[in-house]
């Protein structure tokens, strides 16, 4: 008796049955599920490493070099340029030449520039170092996203790509830890270059590692490669009784049709099924980008000035290095709140949804903002309490809701023909957001004031609610052949 084929979301998602005919509550994780997962979440976990180590490294770098206000600029916003191109420009190239492929090349890339960084000679090759890693990041934003989702059963999708990207927040918190240690135990010029180079080691297990997954079955039937697809699915369910024991493949609809009529690059904005998840995975982004960098990074100095941490002007490397031991306790309080948002997010993506997460969390955020922008009305305890509370309720609602939603929907509202340069373009679209905030946030800080700029934010906030509602598509429990676009 012939086996009636299936899908490739159908087999992920089938639940296996006992012989007595008792049926499993859901689809289990087989070990390669769990080990692509594992993998994705060591690119995040780099990335939150890396981008928000520089914050403590920077101090020591402008001392080595001499760096103006402008160089500091240029070094800030070097990794997000970097981002913003190579999630576009590398990340799509996931669409072409498989998601393995970039999966492990991004982490090469990743690596090879880490070290530049580490042995950098002067402030230009470091600028170039630091744009290169984030070309790498960039990369992974949208790979890391694909990898998951197109492996692991609809039920679990959200918790998973969150939970991966919830990594970011926590290598954050160790690129900080780790910046304090290096600068408490050393106290050297060299610090900042030992703490890249603590990342290079654990960078090149990972590339091992990345070697030894599946390729992506979705993407290889999306290329009409039909019998790979089936090989690396038996690879994907391999687990112990197994279970399906044999699989057949028939193809996706909407896969053949795609593959017959290959999408460019522009029908993600001419198209009118594209360019309703163009417009959902990209606007909401950038306007969650423009608060969130703008916020992060100018809350430590505030909290480090509200609460007397501020030093003055350094005289020395032992200034220099007790200001930045300072930044950095102020700025791990700051990720211990994005954590706690993003544990939020992870237990209620399957259950609340993404849309009302990003419409909910995008309100909480203005609602913080506004908070803060009171507080500059207030003196003493009052302006202490207003400014804490707002800034922390921000990092929760932020991470609960719309960075970590904007990042979600962005790698699962496309067809899979085109989700790799989708959430490219996505992620790239938002760090225009974070790259213009690191420019210009110093700058209407001074124009025109903390509170008017707040007001801005929470314009921006609410304006992303709005675009959020417009232009919903919800993808909760939804297996992503059956992605409705219309």
């Amino acid at each position: 008796m012939s086996k009636r084929p299936k899908t490739i979301q159908e087999y992920i998602d089938e639940t296996p049955r006992w012989e007595d005919g008792t049926e499993v509550s859901e689809a289990p994780m087989t070990r390669m599920q769990w080990r692509i997962w594992g993998l994705a979440t060591a690119g995040k976990f780099f990335e939150g490493l890396v981008v928000f180590m520089t914050g403590v490294a920077l101090p020591l770098m402008v001392r080595e070099f001499q760096l103006t206000a402008a160089d500091k600029g240029m070094i800030s916003a070097a990794s997000l340029a970097g981002i913003l191109i190579g999630a576009t420009a590398l990340g799509g190239l996931a669409d072409h030449f498989g998601r393995k492929m970039l999966f492990i090349s991004e982490m090469v890339l990743f690596t090879i520039f880490l070290v530049l960084v580490a042995v950098s000679p002067s402030f230009p090759f470091l600028v170039l170092s630091l744009f290169g890693m984030g070309l790498a990041l960039g990369c992974d934003y949208p790979t890391a996203h694909l990898v998951i989702s197109e492996s692991i059963p609809s039920h679990c999708r959200g918790k998973l790509v969150l939970g991966a990207f919830g990594f970011q927040a926590v290598g954050a918190l160790a690129g900080t830890v780790l910046g304090f240690f290096i600068l408490s135990i050393s106290k050297s010029m060299a610090d900042w270059r030992l703490m890249y180079a603590c990342a290079i080691i654990p960078a090149i297990t990972v590339i091992i590692g990345r070697f030894f997954i599946t390729q992506s079955p979705h993407w290889l039937m999306s290329k009409g490669r039909h019998k790979e697809a089936e090989r690396e699915m038996r690879r994907l369910l391999e687990r112990k009784p197994q279970y399906p024991k044999d699989i057949v493949l028939e193809p996706d609809a909407a896969l053949t049709i795609e593959a017959a009529n290959t999408p460019e690059f522009t029908k993600l904005f001419t198209k009118p099924k594209y360019r309703r998840a163009t417009i959902l995975a990209s606007v909401p982004w950038f306007l969650q980008d423009l608060s969130t960098y703008g916020i992060g990074i100018f809350t430590p100095t505030i909290l480090a000035y509200t609460f007397g941490h501020d030093s003055g002007v350094p005289r020395n490397l032992a200034d220099v290095i007790h200001d930045d031991i300072q930044a950095a306790k102020g700025a791990a309080i700051i990720d211990v709140l994005l954590i706690l948002g993003i544990v939020a997010a992870i237990f209620l993506a399957d259950r609340v949804g993404r849309i009302k997460l990003q419409i909910g969390g995008f309100i909480g955020c203005a609602i913080g903002l506004l908070l803060a922008a009171i507080s500059t009305y207030f003196d003493g305890t009052t302006h202490v309490l207003l400014i804490f509370a707002g800034f922390m309720l921000f990092n929760f609602m932020t991470n609960m809701g719309p960075n970590a939603m904007t990042y979600l929907l962005a790698g699962e509202v496309f067809p899979t023909k085109v989700r790799g340069v989708g959430a490219g373009f996505a992620a790239s679209f938002a760090k225009v957001g974070a790259v213009a905030t690191a420019f210009l946030f110093p700058i209407l800080l001074k124009d025109i004031g903390t509170a008017t700029l707040l007001y801005i934010l929470i314009g921006t906030c609410l304006l992303g609610a709005w675009v959020t509602h417009r232009f919903a598509i919800e993808t909760k429990g939804v297996n992503l052949e059956h992605i409705k676009l219309d």
